[in-house]
């Protein structure tokens, strides 16, 4: 299951959060109570200026709900990612097998979010393996 969660882009599933679901499930709560309090309501006669973006919050959170995943190689994700789709393509396991991975401009959208963490998983991953890395310290 472990090795089933590795991405192809070195990053592991299990540890982001829409694979755990707590975004989605919270999200879920949120709107849940928000509609039961009749907060709508509430949003419009309360004289908080940020009250007037109650409606794009509740839409947001109903964005946040769809965040779940179950993980690049067993969700529906991988269909819209141009790094799965290219793993796939040159038939590969992950990036970790093709030469090219430190300049490879598909990598780069991760960046934002997680700097250099893929590049050193993906460096660990084709020096010791996958087995091997998931024993010991990975980047998030």
């Amino acid at each position: 299951m472990k090795k089933k969660l590795t991405g192809y882009c070195g990053l592991y599933c299990g540890d982001c959060s829409g694979y755990t679901g707590t975004i989605a499930d919270l999200s879920r709560d949120i709107r849940k109570e928000l509609r039961k309090a009749k907060f709508d309501a509430i949003a419009k006669v309360v004289p908080f200026k940020e009250f007037k973006y109650y409606k794009e919050c509740y839409e947001c959170l109903g964005a946040m709900i769809k965040l779940r995943c179950k993980g690049c190689r067993g969700g529906s994700r991988s269909k819209f990612c141009n790094i799965a789709k290219c793993v796939q393509k040159k038939n590969y396991e992950g990036c970790w097998e093709c030469s090219k991975f430190e300049e490879c401009k598909k990598l780069q959208g991760l960046e934002v979010v997680h700097k250099d963490a893929h590049i050193k998983n993906l460096n660990k991953i084709k020096q010791v393996g996958i087995k091997e890395w998931l024993k010991g310290k990975r980047f998030w």
